[in-house]
């Protein structure tokens, strides 16, 4: 097993590879919508594949991040929004998260964003775990926000400067 982990621009090639992926690691820990079907298509329509980046460990997908802007506003620009991490469990805790993290910071920071934010499911202790060690923090919760499963979910919102500030 290689434990080199690269991080490279989505293609639109990974489609079925991405879907795989996000069916196997599909949980109600961190999702909101049941999972798609088999031979669903994971980029949904033409240049999708743009606002992803795909983390590759021993030769093929393992996870995966979107970023995107978290409004069309124009006075919102300045900030990116991670819509989507997902991390194939056979290789947690080789650091293919983190990875991830860091290259959205860098792309962010490239195409001039200065804040960093994302959603994250109040009980999904080890992705806010991993938020934080990337140096997101807690910038509000929104109690009970979903009812996923049966139970009431809090949507914690997470954010951080891009400029240097942390």
């Amino acid at each position: 097993m290689n434990d080199e982990v690269i991080i490279r621009p989505a293609r639109a090639e990974d489609d079925r590879e991405l879907a795989e992926l996000d069916r196997r690691c599909w949980s109600w820990l961190h999702a909101v919508l049941p999972p798609s079907p088999e031979g669903s298509p994971f980029f949904r329509n033409p240049g999708d594949h743009e606002d992803f980046l795909v983390a590759e460990a021993d030769g093929r997908p393992a996870g995966y991040l979107k970023l995107v802007p978290p409004t069309p506003l124009e006075c919102n620009r300045h900030v990116l929004q991670i819509q989507g991490l997902a991390v194939d469990t056979a290789v947690r805790g080789r650091g293919v998260g983190r990875a991830l993290l860091d290259a959205a910071a860098r792309r962010a920071r490239e195409r001039g964003a200065v804040r960093l934010t994302l959603r994250v499911l109040g009980h999904n202790a080890p992705a806010r775990r991993l938020y934080e060690a990337a140096g997101l923090v807690v910038e509000g919760v929104l109690p009970g926000e979903f009812l996923l499963d049966g139970k009431y979910v809090d949507d914690v919102l997470m954010g951080r400067r891009l400029d240097g500030d942390g």
